[in-house]
């Protein structure tokens, strides 16, 4: 049986949310909030409904379109080697090294921007990486559009589902961890699922944890 470990990343393997300060980075502060207060129909909506998904897709457009996708991706290598430097919780990322000591594959599965969570990925060693795209225009410029739904949610279990399918994975033991209720779906779909906000996690998992007879 294959072991996969599925890993959100804000609040689960950091100290803090990462999209706000990375969209910051690209637009600056000043400039990210004009942009938005310039979308009024979208922001409005957004608030009415108090929807986290439709007001990180006015974030995303206020700091990514007409941008270049090269730029954008050179500023995501730098910040992901600042959020490994400085950002990482002290232990759950001891856990994702403990399963991958295991032989087992490791995957992101986070709401965070893919210009910086895939270099990050990379520096952690994991198999996959799993979370919200903005669209690239055919001349290499983002569109300000989200490339499908926001990285939340039910949205995590079906990216998971889908990339263990891709794999031929269809019998895996399966282990997630998650901060909030946007894991919830994600932490259903696991054998061994573990809550982390507030607790500190071991390096390695506990019996209880792993199923097994304490």
């Amino acid at each position: 049986m294959t072991n996969v470990a599925a890993f959100d990343v804000d609040g689960t393997l950091t100290v803090r949310d990462c999209v706000v300060p990375f969209l910051e980075r690209v637009a600056g502060r000043r400039n990210l909030a004009l942009a938005m207060v310039r979308q009024p129909s979208a922001l409005a909506a957004a608030a009415l409904h108090r929807d986290r998904d439709r007001m990180k897709a006015v974030a995303v457009r206020a700091a990514f379109r007409g941008r270049s996708a090269d730029d954008i991706e050179a500023l995501g290598v730098t910040f992901a080697n600042e959020i490994y430097a400085g950002w990482l919780r002290s232990d759950t990322p001891q856990r994702l090294a403990w399963h991958q000591s295991q032989g087992h594959q490791v995957v992101l599965v986070s709401a965070s921007l893919g210009p910086y969570l895939r270099p990050l990925g990379r520096l952690l060693g994991v198999d996959g990486v799993l979370c919200t795209d903005a669209v690239v225009d055919a001349d290499g410029r983002y569109s300000g559009e989200l490339a499908g739904a926001n990285c939340r949610g039910p949205e995590k279990a079906r990216l998971l589902r889908e990339w263990l399918r891709q794999r031929g994975i269809d019998n895996a033991e399966l282990w997630a961890y998650g901060d909030s209720v946007g894991d919830r779906e994600l932490l259903s779909l696991a054998h061994h699922h573990v809550y982390v906000k507030g607790k500190v996690v071991t390096s390695e998992p506990s019996s209880a944890e792993q199923g097994l007879p304490t």
